[in-house]
């Protein structure tokens, strides 16, 4: 485990994790979530909205071409 290359890395690893550590923008990732999270909802929402429009107007074209469904005409339930 003396191979130049091995302590190298180990040492580069080790300031790159100190540093990220102690870093002074650890509130920012809090931040970035929020956002993140905020355009994932946006997204939902608005596919949920386009499903459903799609699934009225198709609900819509079968109740046109059955006339309302049902085909009760004898008065039973």
């Amino acid at each position: 485990m003396n191979h130049p290359w091995i302590v190298y890395l180990t040492a580069y690893l080790g300031v790159r994790i100190q540093r990220a550590r102690t870093a002074p923008t650890r509130g920012a990732s809090a931040v970035e979530w929020v956002i993140i999270t905020a355009i994932i909802a946006g997204v939902a929402l608005g596919l949920a909205t386009l499903i459903k429009s799609l699934v009225e107007g198709r609900q819509n074209d079968l109740q046109g071409t059955f006339g309302g469904g049902g085909g009760d005409t004898g008065g039973n339930p």
